[in-house]
């Protein structure tokens, strides 16, 4: 019988390009877990095999409704679990910091929960996604950060995060759940959310080259230092993760090997642009209270781990992000500005 995957936050970004590896690479049965009234449009290139139940099908609940839970682990009945949903944007964390907490913290809680309560019928491996904001604002001598770097969450989003990363650590340790923890560092490409910086200057220079907008970039903080890797790389280490000698209770550092400010990766982005006269102004809008800016990761616990290595450059990854968008903006009936 072949292996069957439970993956939350199927619509994001990281689940959508999860389930692209794992059809391309397995011979996995997919199910993934959305609210019903979550946008489809990066999988909606997967419809026919949604429509067919070729190997993937969407359950509908929310993490923070237990009894869906129980009903689509009971459904699944999986042999993986990713989970990968949550309120992922820091900045609006900041407008909305209870729904915030309560999804990403009570949410994991609620999964691992739910199957806690299915053992020993069902043992799944389970990867539960915190992120390198854990660490938030780290000094210059704990550079490269690695897995033992003190917490300094600078957003409700980190703060959350930190609660989801002890939350899987403590059902691994408390319960025997083969459970595991990442701290992803950056990671974009295709499909990124157009309130993330990289994306919305991605999209910005789309739209002036399409000439829907002046010839004006907004941003936010410039100054912060970011390790940038791509969602492909990401998802190929997630299935190493829970595929390679999966040890219960262990946490990751996960990242690329490519670092450079915002302003930088923004030069990148403009210098690629059909459009020569692009100017740079700073939205107060865009700016948080408080920043984590330096994101400088050691991967090498992972890297020995499981021989995972980064594949895609950091050229090919803001390539591939700006032509998303190139496109995006021309099969468009309207766009908004943000």
């Amino acid at each position: 019988m072949n292996n069957v995957a439970f993956i939350t936050g199927i619509t994001g970004m990281v689940g959508s390009h999860l389930v692209d590896y794992l059809l391309k690479n397995t011979n996995w049965k997919i199910y993934g877990f959305c609210r019903w009234n979550d946008s489809l449009s990066n999988i909606e290139h997967l419809s026919s095999r949604i429509n067919k139940k070729d190997r993937f099908e969407l359950i509908y609940g929310d993490l923070n409704d237990l009894a869906s839970l129980f009903s689509a682990i009971g459904t699944a009945k999986p042999d993986y679990i990713f989970h990968l949903a949550a309120q992922s944007y820091p900045k609006t964390s900041f407008d909305s910091p209870l729904e915030t907490l309560e999804t990403n913290i009570l949410g994991t809680a609620k999964l691992l929960e739910a199957v806690r309560l299915t053992r020993p019928r069902l043992n799944p491996v389970i990867h539960v996604c915190a992120s390198s904001e854990v660490f938030g604002r780290v000094p210059k001598e704990h550079l490269p950060i690695n897995e033992n770097a003190p917490f300094h969450p600078a957003s409700p989003y980190a703060i959350s995060k930190v609660g989801t990363d002890l939350i899987g650590r403590y059902y691994a340790e408390a319960y025997g759940m083969k459970v595991m923890t990442t701290r992803m560092f950056t990671h974009t490409g295709p499909r990124r959310g157009d309130v993330f910086a990289e994306s919305t200057f991605a999209k910005q220079i789309a739209m002036i080259e399409a000439g829907l907008i002046p010839p004006t970039i907004h941003v936010g903080n410039l100054d912060s230092m970011r390790t940038w890797s791509d969602v492909r790389d990401a998802v190929r280490a997630y299935h190493m993760l829970v595929t390679i000698n999966p040890v219960p209770g262990e946490y990751y550092n996960i990242g690329g090997i490519y670092s450079c400010t915002v302003g930088d990766m923004l030069k990148h982005l403009i210098n690629q642009s059909t459009v020569k006269n692009i100017e740079v102004r700073v939205d107060q809008d865009r700016l948080r209270p408080i920043d984590a800016d330096l994101q400088v990761p050691d991967t090498t616990k992972f890297r020995k781990h499981t021989g995972w290595e980064p594949a895609y450059s950091f050229e090919r990854t803001m390539g591939d992000l700006l032509d998303y968008w190139r496109n995006k903006i021309k099969h468009s009936k309207g766009t908004l500005i943000r």
